[in-house]
């Protein structure tokens, strides 16, 4: 199973915030759908050369979006 649901699910609440008006709230996930496609490609392509996501190379990520209040 590939990791792209994600983006599935992200693009559902986009369009539903967008239907209810909630346009801030759709422009984000719009970001977030960016993100995660990136996200995707770049461990497809580190899983196709052998290469974990436990990789010194990538270095702590988690909190590293925005102002980094959940780290």
């Amino acid at each position: 199973m590939t990791n792209e649901w994600m983006i599935d699910v992200l693009a559902d609440l986009r369009n539903f915030a967008a239907k209810q008006a909630m346009l801030e709230l759709a422009e984000h996930l719009d970001d977030a759908i960016l993100v995660a496609s990136i996200e995707i490609r770049n461990q497809d392509r580190d899983w196709a050369v052998g290469v974990g996501v436990n990789d010194k190379k990538a270095g702590n990520i988690s909190g590293t979006v925005g102002n980094n209040q959940y780290s």
